[in-house]
C-alpha cells in the first residue's frame, strides 16, 4: 500500500526554506526531511501542482527541486505515479557492533564500545548475587521451570506499575529473557508472517531486527524535529495509521532510544487514541523507564491511555547487561496467549538472575546511585562534545541513556569506519531507521566512565577534522585538474 504525504503536511515540514534560488532551497529541505526519516522512504511526495501551491512557489521550482533529489538518490520518479523518498544506496547499511560481539578481551583491550548503550554494573549488584545465593537452596527441590516467572518478582513488577498510577496483578507479568526476547514473544503472540507493524524513526536497532525476524512488514513512522521539542510527529503517526492498518505498534514513549524524547501525557492521550482508531495494538517499551535523571514527575504509563497495549520492561539497562531478565505487562485477556508464545521459545528465565533482580528492587538507593552516576557520565559527554566539536548539535535530555548528535556535514557511516580504526565504536544513525537515512546522526551512549567518553570525543573531533582537510584537499585539486 503506498503512503502519501499531504501537501499541507509538507509545507508545515518545510517550514522556511531558503529561497535564494528557491528549487535549492526546497531540495536541502526535502533532503534533510528524508534522510533524517521524518519523511518515511517510500512516502509519495505530493504532485508539483499541489506543492506549488502549497508553498507559493512556481511549477518550475518543483520541477527543479524534484529532479535534484531524485539524482542525488533521495528520491526515485515512477512513471505515472508520482515522486517516492528514498536514500542513496550507499547510506542504506552501516555496521552495528551492538548486534555482533566484539571479539575476546585481549582484542578489544583498549577499545571504547559505544556502540552498545549499557555500562559496568550498578553498585550493588555483587551484593544482590549473594542474597540470591542464600536464597536459592529454598528452590532447588523444585524442577526450576517457571514459564511465567518467579512468583516474588513477578509480585514486586506488579506493585511498580500500581505505584506508577496503573492497576497490575501479578498474574498480568510473565517474566522473559531480556527485552528483546520480550519483544518477540509479543509479535509471535500479536502477528502473523506479513501483518504490518508500525515502528518509529529513528528507533533501537535492535528491534527492527528482532520484529523482522518474527516476520513483520515494517512501516516506519517519522519522529518530529530531533532537536525540537515535540518528539512525536503525532499528524504524521495518525495519516501512517489510517493509510497502512498495521496490526501492531511499537514506541518507546519513556526517553526514545535513540533520540531520548519523553512523550507528555497529552501526546500519550492522543497516540493512543489513534492506535485505537486503526484497532492497532501498542507494544510499549518501558526498558528506558528508569532512568529518569531529572526530579520532574513522570508521565502516566502509556497503558493507561491504551487498555489493550502489552508493555516491556527489562532489568538490564539499569541493573547490569549481564542480568537477562525482562518481563511483559499483559492485558489480563492475552496472559495465556503471551506464556503460549513464550513456551514455544523456551520454558522460562534463569531463576537465579530473577532472584537477583528481585533483591535489587528490593533494595534502598541502589537504582538511585545508578542514576546519580549516569546523569554525571551525561553531562561530561555533552560538555566535551561542545568544548571538542562545538558545531554538532545534540539535545540533552531527562534521561535514558544515549544523545542523538547531528553532524553539521559529512557521513557519520564514514566516520564510524574512520574512528573504528582508532579504537572507537560507533552506531551511524542508517543502523536506527529501517531502511536508511539519518547518515549525518550519531547515536552516542554515556553509560561508559568520564574519562572513556572525553577521550572518544577527542578521537572523533581529530578524525572529524582530518576528514574535512581531506575532502576540502580533494575539492581544489579537482578544481585545479578542471581549469
Amino acid at each position: 500500500m503506498d503512503r502519501s504525504l499531504a501537501p499541507g503536511h509538507l509545507a508545515t515540514l518545510v517550514g522556511d526554506f531558503p529561497r535564494t534560488p528557491a528549487y535549492r532551497g526546497l531540495r536541502k529541505a526535502l533532503e534533510e526531511l528524508i534522510g533524517d526519516g521524518r519523511i518515511p522512504l517510500g512516502t509519495r511526495l505530493p504532485s508539483e501542482r499541489a506543492v506549488t501551491q502549497v508553498l507559493g512557489v512556481s511549477r518550475n521550482t518543483v520541477t527543479r527541486a524534484y529532479a535534484d533529489l531524485v539524482a542525488a538518490g533521495f528520491a526515485t520518479a515512477r512513471q505515472g505515479a508520482g515522486t517516492y523518498a528514498a536514500v542513496p544506496l550507499d547510506r542504506r547499511r552501516a555496521h552495528d557492533h551492538a548486534l555482533h560481539a566484539l571479539g575476546t578481551a585481549a582484542s578489544t583491550e583498549g577499545v571504547i564500545d559505544l556502540n552498545c548503550a549499557a555500562g559496568a554494573a550498578t553498585p550493588g549488584v555483587a551484593a544482590a548475587y549473594e542474597r540470591a545465593m542464600a536464597a536459592l537452596p529454598a528452590y532447588l527441590a523444585s524442577d526450576g521451570y517457571l514459564p511465567s516467572g518467579l512468583p516474588a518478582l513477578r509480585a514486586l513488577i506488579a506493585a511498580s506499575y500500581v505505584r506508577r498510577g496503573l492497576p497490575t496483578a501479578p498474574e498480568q507479568i510473565v517474566i522473559t529473557s531480556g527485552a528483546l526476547s520480550a519483544i518477540a514473544i509479543i509479535a509471535r503472540a500479536l502477528s502473523r508472517p506479513g501483518d504490518r507493524i508500525m515502528i518509529e524513526s529513528p528507533v533501537y536497532s535492535n528491534a527492527i531486527e528482532a520484529l523482522r525476524l518474527g516476520g513483520g512488514r515494517l512501516v516506519s513512522a517519522p519522529m518530529a524535529d530531533p532537536l525540537g521539542d515535540e518528539g512525536w510527529d503525532l499528524a504524521a503517526i495518525e495519516a501512517t495509521l489510517r493509510q497502512t492498518s498495521p496490526r501492531a505498534a511499537y514506541l518507546i514513549p519513556d526517553f526514545q532510544n535513540p533520540t531520548g524524547f519523553l512523550m507528555r501525557d497529552g501526546q500519550r492521550a492522543r497516540y493512543a487514541a489513534a492506535l485505537q482508531a486503526t484497532r492497532t495494538t501498542a507494544i510499549i517499551d518501558e526498558t528506558l523507564q528508569s532512568t529518569c535523571l531529572s526530579d520532574d514527575p513522570m508521565p502516566a504509563p502509556f497503558a493507561a491511555h491504551a487498555t489493550d497495549a502489552f508493555t516491556i520492561g527489562s532489568a538490564s539497562k539499569l541493573c547490569w547487561g549481564g542480568l537477562r531478565v525482562g518481563w511483559i505487562r499483559a492485558p489480563r485477556p492475552a496472559v495465556d496467549r503471551i506464556i503460549a508464545a513464550r513456551v514455544q521459545m523456551d520454558l522460562g528465565s534463569s531463576l537465579f538472575d530473577q532472584l537477583v533482580v528481585a533483591e535489587m528492587l528490593e533494595a534502598d538507593g541502589a537504582l538511585a546511585t545508578r542514576r546519580t552516576q549516569l546523569r554525571q557520565r551525561r553531562d561530561a559527554l555533552a560538555q566535551a562534545l561542545h568544548e571538542h566539536l562545538p558545531a554538532w548539535c545534540f539535545r540533552l535530555p531527562d534521561g535514558g541513556l544515549t544523545l542523538w548528535v547531528r553532524m553539521p556535514h559529512g557521513s557519520a557511516t564514514q566516520l564510524a569506519a574512520d574512528v573504528e580504526r582508532k579504537g572507537v565504536y560507533l552506531a551511524p544513525g542508517p543502523v536506527f531507521s529501517v531502511e536508511g537515512g539519518a547518515d549525518t546522526w550519531l547515536r552516542i551512549p554515556y553509560a561508559k566512565p568520564e574519562a572513556q567518553l572525553v577521550q572518544a570525543v577527542r578521537i572523533m573531533a581529530e578524525t572529524w577534522s582530518e576528514s574535512a582537510r581531506d575532502t576540502g584537499h580533494r575539492r581544489n585539486t579537482t578544481r585545479r585538474l578542471i581549469a
